[in-house]
């Protein structure tokens, strides 16, 4: 489910249908079409470990102390829909959380950049030192 290399389980996946909230009248009010996804990585036997580390050093809302990642999904009006779209986030924050970062090696500026900064400056200066009051002799 999350990537060519990892698949998690329906059983390891918790659904919950709840009414959504929000304008839609009678619909809204009367289906069970919202849902809400539970997902412990934690608890997971599926998960390689090196996911698990990663998801324990990110910082999201939808993560909490205990391992859960709950996300809810009430955009659609099919319960479907909306389940898809849950696995479907799932899915991102899991493959973003493990996402390697580039090292930045930084450069120095080269040459003719500091010499254009420095005549930006120059000519700034020439500038603002003309704005001053004008002396009458």
């Amino acid at each position: 489910m999350i990537s060519n290399a990892v698949s998690i389980p329906d059983d390891e996946l918790e659904f919950t249908a709840m009414r959504a909230q929000g304008a839609g009248g009678q619909h809204v009010n009367r289906t069970e079409s919202a849902v809400q996804l539970r997902f412990n990585y934690r608890r997971s036997p599926s998960l390689p470990d090196f996911y698990k580390e990663r998801l324990a050093g990110y910082s999201d809302g939808r993560i909490t102390q205990d391992g859960d990642i709950l996300i809810k999904s009430q955009e659609h009006r099919s319960q479907l829909r909306n389940k898809e779209e849950a696995l479907e986030r799932l899915r991102a924050l899991i493959l973003d959380a493990t996402r390697v970062q580039k090292v930045r090696r930084p450069t120095k500026p080269t040459r003719a950049s500091q010499k254009r900064r420095v005549e930006g400056k120059k000519s700034r200066a020439k500038i603002k030192a003309g704005r001053g009051k004008v002396k009458f002799d």
